[in-house]
């Protein structure tokens, strides 16, 4: 059995169990930082004479308790007049946070119920709180970052290298967004729990984990459902995201034309619209009890009916966008102006090398998704037969990523439609990153799904500058066709001149 006491001595909770069985859900704690504990005490029996389990200090961890007392029973004791028996206490242990980081607790030797009762809880816990504050401060970052916990699942349809790859991908994410990660779990599973993505004791280690290292958020490298979300917040009291979710972030904070703020808040509203019943009770009008029962409508299908409403208003919007941008693609057809789009994967390089050839003054920087707006300048080249100038229309598109996100790749057809309607593709890879073929296949993979298919494109690794001969060797023996540039350092850049207008001589030839 298991009795919670505040500080005042008032018995809160009770509960039949182990302290793990019978432990309060977060939700229910009192919302301290991490520099207070719970003001909760747990006195807890049993009749095994050892030491708290691993499975109780844990719980004791995860509600911050003041302290956890274990009281050991040797199950023999005298009967009652008038029926029941109680036993004899044999043993007592008290067990109570650090604010180390070499150690979550202090468990004590076995001692006796005289000594523990001779123990001044109170001065105990302020001397804990003074310490857990001068942690704190310690470590203390800037508020404007979330503290992050990430937390991948591995699963058979991926190789372990493919894995942490994402992995690392998913920090930088993380990063871009302006979290800052404080440590990465991962799990291997066969396939994941349908309730909570990983198994319910790595639930308590991540729960744990978050608690120890003053967490607020905790973001998981697939998508997850609106019900692993909601069970996942529930058993660690903390907000989880999913990787979707980050992207989503990255754009909102991108965005900078009109054009690009709609189709994101078109992209979030049709990410956010099957979550909504996650958001609990705080949705609803209607309770259970008296004045709350007859007609009437839950506040949730009200934010459903606003949110589809607006949902349909944002994609007009989006296909007059289309339609706008389909005009000026025409205007551009009937001056027989040929286009090239830059495509590949997020941080390949493509805006630095659209400055460098033309000029364009784009945002660029080493961070995924640094550019959203697509980007049209003109440029001049040498035409492949007479050598003279020809002008043609080169545009920056938004970048690829490992499984694009289906609502970004909706709310963002406008956009990807300047890759559908180019003559011919520069395929940009950034050929210094480790998993350069992966991300060859991603943009592949993405391309291949396009309702229109693309004109030919023309692969160039960029950022020569940055790899190693054998990488180069490689590259060479899979794509002899490619182009090896550093637009940075300015390297390569006339050859590729020569071999854009070579590729738009043979896409204008083919239609």
């Amino acid at each position: 059995m298991c009795a919670y006491i505040n500080r005042r001595g008032q018995v809160i909770r009770v509960g039949v169990g182990t302290p793990r069985q019978t432990q309060i859900p977060p939700l229910e704690l009192p919302r301290y930082g991490a520099e207070r504990l719970s003001g909760i005490r747990c006195i807890a029996t049993q009749l095994k004479p050892e030491a708290p389990n691993e499975a109780a200090l844990t719980a004791m961890a995860m509600q911050r308790l003041d302290a956890l007392v274990v009281i050991s029973l040797t199950g023999t004791g005298f009967e009652r007049r008038g029926g029941g028996a109680t036993g004899y206490i044999k043993e007592t242990y008290l067990a109570h946070l650090v604010p180390h980081p070499e150690a979550t607790w202090s468990l004590s030797p076995p001692m006796s119920l005289d000594v523990l009762a001779n123990q001044d809880f109170l001065e105990l816990v302020d001397g804990l709180e003074a310490e857990f504050q001068r942690e704190f401060v310690a470590q203390q970052v800037d508020i404007d970052h979330d503290r992050v916990l990430l937390v991948g699942l591995i699963t058979g349809d991926k190789t372990p290298q493919q894995f942490q790859d994402g992995l690392q991908e998913l920090a930088r994410l993380v990063d871009t967004a302006g979290g800052q990660v404080l440590e990465t779990m991962q799990q291997k599973r066969p396939r994941p729990h349908p309730q909570t993505v990983v198994g319910e004791g790595k639930v308590q280690e991540i729960a744990l984990t978050a608690q120890t290292l003053g967490v607020n958020l905790i973001v998981f490298d697939r998508d997850l459902s609106p019900a692993q979300v909601r069970n996942l917040e529930v058993q660690t009291g903390i907000r989880v995201v999913d990787r979707t979710e980050v992207i989503l972030d990255i754009f909102a904070q991108r965005a900078q034309s009109g054009a690009g703020k709609l189709q994101v808040e078109l992209a979030q509203l049709e990410y956010m619209l099957p979550r909504l019943t996650g958001r609990g009770q705080a949705m609803s009008r209607l309770g259970g009890g008296i004045g709350t029962r007859g007609p009437g409508e839950t506040k949730l299908e009200t934010e459903r009916r606003a949110i589809q409403r607006r949902i349909a208003r944002l994609q007009e919007e989006v296909n007059q966008l289309q339609a706008h941008r389909s005009r000026l693609r025409l205007s551009r057809q009937h001056q027989e102006v040929p286009s090239l789009a830059l495509v590949g994967y997020t941080n390949a390089g493509k805006s630095t090398l659209l400055n460098v050839l033309t000029n364009a003054e784009v945002y660029t920087a080493d961070q995924l998704f640094a550019t959203l707006d697509p980007t049209t300048r003109r440029l001049t080249i040498p035409n492949a037969v007479t050598d003279e100038p020809q002008q043609i229309v080169l545009t920056d598109t938004v970048g690829f990523i490992h499984e694009l996100p289906p609502s970004l790749v909706d709310a963002f057809r406008a956009t990807l439609e300047e890759v559908t309607e180019a003559d011919a593709l520069l395929h940009v890879v950034d050929l210094s990153h480790p998993a350069w073929q992966s991300q060859i296949r991603s943009v592949m993979t993405i391309l291949s799904e396009m309702s229109i298919t693309p004109g030919p494109a023309l692969v160039l690794f960029n950022k020569i500058d940055q790899v190693d001969g054998d990488t180069l060797v490689l590259a060479q023996e899979e794509f002899p066709q490619a182009v090896f540039i550093s637009a940075s350092q300015r390297l390569g850049l006339e050859t590729l001149r020569q071999r854009m207008s070579q590729l738009v001589h043979y896409a204008v030839a083919q239609e």
